[in-house]
């Protein structure tokens, strides 16, 4: 059996993993990803019971009881390099044995939903809208250095994707994936608009915005707003879906994310008390992850 190096794997002198300071047995099988760190202890407020608070940088971690489900919520900081760190060392955390370094036999499923916040790209999706993201599209580029990404990718999209807004090669790769079948259906309802979720590798120009560096592609937003493929259109920008999908979907997890849309890109209007609505939005996940 292959044993995991110690520079692969960094296991701090507590027993706790290298970035997340947690330690096998602390996380629950749904955990609740969000950005943001502050938003990990209103979270947290909602919980029954609290067995666990970890802190480190920006990974802020809490595991409790709500409605007799045990629960976990991490904070990732913002962006998909740090999904790529919150999701290699979650799964770690149960599939690996951190005595031997070597991949459990039997792997746990985990349950994973980012709860976040969001710009939308249609003029018809208005701010305070919780959005649910089907698919992602990752311009970050991140699923590209793993084996077998095409596997779990959405090839059709992405060539039609590539092809519609003529695809800049100086650009990454951009790769298509979905959310998961099971919380998906879990986290739908009457309030809940569907759509495909942009997830850019900044907030500036690779969403289109101009403040004192104009954009390589002026027109990308307008090509990705007239996008359209198989009924999917493209709904919104954020910064950490498409890694969350593609790596749950190589690991064998499962995922889905939620935003507010707090900004209309093409209305030009923003939220007046989006972190009202990210509360309501909360308490319905939580509901709804332990029914």
């Amino acid at each position: 059996m292959h044993r995991i190096e110690e520079s692969e794997l960094i296991i701090n002198p507590d027993g706790s993993i290298f970035h997340l300071h947690l330690k096998p047995g602390e996380i629950a099988e749904n955990v609740i990803l969000v950005g943001d760190p502050g938003r990990v202890d209103m979270i947290a407020s909602f919980f029954d019971e609290i067995d666990v608070r970890r802190s480190n940088r920006e990974f802020v971690s809490c595991t409790g009881w709500y409605n007799n489900k045990r629960i976990s919520v991490v904070a990732t900081g913002i962006g998909t390099d740090n999904i790529d760190i919150v999701l290699n060392e979650l799964d770690a955390l149960v599939n690996v044995d951190f005595e031997t370094r070597t991949v459990k036999t039997k792997l746990t499923q985990l349950n994973f939903v980012r709860i976040g916040t969001s710009g939308s790209l249609q003029q018809d999706i208005p701010v305070d809208t919780w959005l649910l993201s089907e698919k992602a599209i990752g311009f970050d580029g991140l699923l590209n250095f793993y084996a077998n990404r095409n596997d779990v990718a959405d090839a059709g999209f992405e060539q039609a994707f590539k092809e519609a807004l003529d695809w800049n090669p100086q650009l990454t790769a951009p790769y298509v994936m979905d959310a998961g079948d099971e919380l998906t259906k879990k986290l739908d309802g009457p309030q809940v608009v569907k759509g495909v979720t942009i997830s850019a590798p900044g907030f500036y120009g690779p969403q289109g915005r101009v403040i004192r560096l104009g954009l390589a592609d002026a027109n990308i937003n307008d090509k990705i707003n007239a996008f359209r493929h198989n009924g999917y259109r493209v709904t919104n920008y954020e910064m950490e879906c498409s890694a969350i999908y593609g790596l749950s979907a190589l690991m064998g997890h499962r995922a889905a994310t939620v935003c507010v849309i707090i900004a209309n890109r093409l209305a030009g209007t923003y939220s007046k008390d989006y972190k009202s609505v990210v509360k309501e939005l909360v308490k319905y996940v939580l509901k709804q992850l332990t029914m």
